[in-house]
């Protein structure tokens, strides 16, 4: 048995004896202290079973678990309805700092900082200080939407061959003791020094606060639950756990990971243990007291460079101190006359968003029924048309000339859409639109009690990143230059100064009369736009509530093969809908239910009412709150 796959029995055999124990209480345990990198850790292998724990009852402080006393998470009471302000996000501590924050008079930019950096502790894996992302901004006084680019930079010293092995082949992760790591993540695209981009995540903070924010609430007080969270701890989730065993063969060879995120034997965390991270705190602190400067020059900066430089990383001193946020155009175009508003390149998803809408459009949806044959074979053949574009033209516009407006021409969108057959699965190259050219991860959405709208989408790439935390300083370095094409030729290849290829795509969406209708976003990586995509849609054409629309089974298609889940759903993919999209050609495959991979969408709407309606998804850990 490969060591991964033992690994992994190991893991699920100790989840069984959890299970099954009782009567015990489980004490929270304290963080290890970083291990220092030049001895890097080495897997554990337990001689016998660690000790069961007991199932973790419900929190007695007023937390909101995403699981129950069985350890079974919840698929309901994740929404939430409100008049006033509303906050939707991966986990309850982040939707509460968010909503406390709208409460004391903060804007919904105020309350998206609060959120932002409070993700950072309770969910560590996803997002954090060594990360970025991209926030979408609607100003209800002046309806304007404005997104702010706060996306990884690939290091002045980054080159398309600096991976790569003779054959052009991306290499592996080779510790200091010699041992070469063969795991799903360990590439050095994605695992040590050279996987990790200049972070922005700190950067696009302070430009909100300075440009965007109230200027009632300081600094402090928008990072003061965060800076809480990480001194007085926070509960370890199911979700954390399971990521955290999705990701133990590289995360417990890393020596600062394992020593901030794994136990007193090496394993991962527990259920329901309490857990804290001072070092974050600290480093939250100095930020709340410097800005964004005590975060890119000074002592934090030089422990950045000096780690990943340990791991072969190429970043300085001068990357950090250089990083600049770009406010950037909104693409835009309509669906059944509402208006959606999405993220322009160095994301991919906006656009893609609105071409698989625009094709749509085409047509009549609401005659298919949600997940019906007729239905996935449609979004399947329109997501591979979508994903041909995307390989051929999408990349950093700072670096090449992307057919934006031919990209999101309803004209083209309706030569695309004459292709389709819907008898048969069709295969598809990128198409023309030059034509046409006239003229992660984490998501959260915030409104507030002026109708200001927030979607803001975050990720350090792959869970825990490059699995290279900085000792000292408690947070963990993206992994986002895995999402450059290792391919020297590719438009979206890596060079030093280039922010790489995303599908983020926080969105907002207004009534066909221009009042506010929805903000919304997920992870979830290259599903991120198919994601939205779905439950835009399903709002629109059948009139579903944003948690009905974000609890129905979704489905993804980029070449490969339909993938689906079924069984416990809500409206599932059922075996004959299989059978009859196989008899027209596709690869099916089930993911099974509820899970990861379909992303985490967190979402509000504005009901005509004006009563707020914040969705958030079962298949994370997602809560919304309102008042």
């Amino acid at each position: 048995m490969k060591k991964r796959k033992m690994l992994s029995f190991i893991l699920a055999m100790i989840m069984l004896l959890s299970l099954a124990a009782c009567g015990q209480t489980q004490q929270p345990a304290q963080p290890a202290q970083p291990a220092q990198p030049e001895q890097p850790a080495q897997p554990a292998q337990p001689a016998e079973p660690a000790q069961p724990a007991e199932p973790a009852p419900a929190a007695d402080d007023g937390v909101w678990l995403p699981y129950d006393e069985n350890l079974q998470t919840k698929r309901t009471d994740r929404d939430a309805t409100g008049t006033k302000g509303a906050v939707a996000s991966s986990s309850w501590y982040a939707s509460k700092a968010g909503l406390d924050v709208l409460q004391a008079g903060g804007n919904a930019v105020d309350a998206a900082i609060a959120t932002s950096y409070t993700l950072g502790v309770a969910e560590p894996y996803t997002s954090g200080l060594g990360g970025g992302g991209f926030m979408i901004i609607y100003e209800a006084a002046t309806k304007k939407v404005t997104v702010i680019d706060y996306r990884e930079i690939a290091p002045a010293n980054a080159t398309p061959q600096m991976w790569l092995d003779d054959e052009g082949n991306v290499k592996m992760f080779v510790t200091a003791d010699g041992e070469e790591l063969n795991g799903e993540y360990s590439s050095l695209s994605q695992l040590g020094g050279m996987a990790a981009g200049t972070p922005g995540e700190v950067a696009g903070m302070e430009y909100a606060f300075e440009h965007f924010g109230s200027g009632t609430l300081t600094r402090q007080q928008l990072m003061q639950p965060a800076i809480d969270l990480a001194n007085n701890g926070y509960i370890v989730t199911v979700t954390m756990k399971t990521c955290t065993e999705d990701e133990y063969y590289e995360a417990s060879r890393m020596p600062e990971v394992a020593g901030y995120y794994l136990d007193d034997v090496g394993l991962p965390l527990e259920v329901g243990t309490t857990w804290t991270n001072k070092d974050l705190a600290k480093t939250l602190q100095m930020i709340a007291d410097g800005g964004a400067d005590a975060f890119y020059k000074g002592e934090v900066a030089q422990a950045i460079v000096d780690t990943l430089k340990k791991y072969g990383g190429v970043m300085t001193t001068e990357d950090l101190a250089n990083y600049k946020v770009e406010v950037r155009e909104p693409v835009t175009s309509t669906y059944r006359d509402y208006t959606i508003y999405s993220l322009p390149p160095a994301s991919s998803g906006g656009t893609h968003l609105i071409e698989a809408l625009n094709i749509l459009e085409n047509f009549d949806m609401k005659s298919y029924g949600v997940n019906t044959a007729d239905y996935i074979h449609l979004y399947s053949e329109v997501f591979k048309m979508a994903f041909a574009d995307r390989a051929k033209y999408m990349a950093d516009t700072a670096f090449t000339e992307v057919p934006l407006a031919g990209l999101t021409s309803k004209d083209y969108a309706k030569k695309l859409a004459e292709k389709i057959d819907m008898a048969t699965s069709g295969t598809y190259e990128a198409d023309n639109p030059i034509p046409y050219e006239s003229s992660s991860t984490t998501s959260f959405s915030v409104i507030d009690q002026w109708g200001n709208m927030v979607a803001c989408t975050q990720t350090i790439n792959d869970f825990y990143g490059n699995k290279v935390a900085i000792p000292g300083y408690g947070f963990i370095m993206n992994d986002e230059m895995d999402d450059f094409s290792s391919d020297p030729e590719s438009v979206n290849c890596v060079a030093g100064g280039k922010r790489p290829l995303s599908s983020m795509s926080p969105s907002i969406v207004l009534y066909p009369d221009g009042t506010p209708f929805l903000t919304i976003g997920t992870p979830g990586g290259l599903r991120i736009w198919p994601t939205i995509t779905q439950i835009v849609e399903r709002m629109i054409d059948y009139d579903m509530d944003i948690q009905d629309a974000i609890d129905t089974a979704r489905i993804f298609d980029n070449h490969k093969m339909v993938l689906y889940y079924e069984s416990d759903g809500v409206t599932p993919v059922t075996p004959e809908v299989v059978a009859e999209l196989e008899a027209r050609g596709h690869e099916t495959g089930d993911k099974g239910s509820w899970n990861l991979f379909f992303g985490g969408v967190q979402g509000i709407e504005i009901l005509k009412d004006g009563t707020l309606r914040g969705g958030a998804d079962p298949r994370r850990d997602g809560k919304a709150l309102a008042y």
